[in-house]
């Protein structure tokens, strides 16, 4: 059953499950939108998660014909794919002294809304950067296969040759880079429903846009600005922690001498025939495990889960503009 998280929140009688269903929802415009194939039944011992579905590689074609002619045969090509979901989230403590004086600032819930931004967070890390495979440079392995992994070997992946690298370029080659873009764009089937990028992208492509006219933007549900390019939603996909710094989920390599700053452009059509999200049966997608504090014990522990993978069932549903120039050769 497709069910999205707004959908998921309605079935909810805890309020605090509510509030949690719409802090993740808050703090993601993907996961806000993003449809969720809600029909994973983990397998032998519950041990997996594993979504299996048939992808769309080639679609079938028509043709006329004389009389006493045959047509000429020709067939759709579809794969058997299977993808998995992953148990995502994490736990937090807090001492009773400190939730029972926290004052204005509520210990408790401000643990657990940090928690749900990182899960967040780490999820739209997955979706572009995840692979089920146990090694990978540039991969969060051991996951389910993101949009850079899926669209890898994809007709719908495309090398960009604007530059933009400096605000004069920007100025001279707008329009140029617009009209490859939307040529990028037709590529796909049906008009996408989000480009997905990094901030330094984000910034350039707004440039453009409101120098061409098509540029928009308007609030969420929640009162949130959401940008549009054309109709289509924009998402800066953030950061995560790498363990070490702060990195941008889509990257943008380093400038050199002789090579500019490039990123990539991800654009998706969501549905269940198109770019979804799969979870397990039911309607808890997240859960949220907060702590009673009448009950005894001194530290008191919380935690919040997501249980989620992706699925691209139509390889014309989604692509990616790569190599984008966004930053100038290096000087030395």
């Amino acid at each position: 059953m497709a069910i999205t998280l707004a959908e998921a929140k309605v079935g909810m009688a805890d309020k605090v499950d509510q509030q949690v269903i719409d802090t993740f929802r808050r703090s993601s415009l993907l996961l806000d939108r993003l449809v969720f194939d809600n029909s994973i039944s983990p397998g032998t011992n519950g041990s997996t998660l594993s979504y299996g579905y048939v992808q769309l590689k080639t679609p079938a074609t028509a043709s006329v014909r004389t009389i006493n002619s045959e047509y000429t045969a020709s067939e759709a090509k579809r794969e058997k794919k299977t993808t998995e979901a992953v148990i995502m989230g994490g736990s937090f403590e807090v001492d009773r002294v400190i939730a029972n004086t926290s004052g204005a600032v509520d210990e408790l819930a401000f643990q657990a809304e940090q928690k749900i931004k990182a899960t967040s967070n780490y999820f739209t890390n997955l979706v572009i950067n995840g692979t089920s495979a146990a090694s990978g440079a540039g991969y969060v392995t051991g996951t389910f296969d993101g949009l850079k992994k899926i669209l890898s070997t994809a007709d719908t992946k495309v090398t960009s040759t604007a530059d933009l690298s400096t605000s004069a370029l920007t100025d001279t080659n707008y329009n140029a880079f617009l009209d490859e873009l939307d040529s990028f764009l037709s590529l796909l089937d049906g008009k996408p429903d989000m480009l997905l990028m990094n901030g330094k992208m984000l910034a350039k492509l707004r440039a453009c846009a409101r120098r061409a006219g098509y540029y928009s933007r308007n609030e969420d549900s929640f009162g949130t600005p959401v940008e549009y390019y054309n109709g289509i939603a924009l998402l800066d996909c953030g950061e995560y922690y790498n363990g070490t710094a702060s990195v941008d989920i889509v990257d943008t390599t380093t400038p050199s001498t002789t090579a500019y700053g490039t990123t990539d452009i991800y654009a998706i059509k969501i549905g269940l025939d198109a770019f979804h999200g799969i979870s397990p049966t039911g309607t808890k997608v997240i859960s949220s495990y907060m702590p009673d504090l009448t009950a005894p014990g001194a530290v008191k522990k919380g935690d919040v889960e997501l249980i989620a993978g992706v699925a691209l069932k139509n390889t014309k549903k989604a692509g990616v503009l790569t190599g984008i120039k966004i930053l100038p050769k290096s000087t030395s």
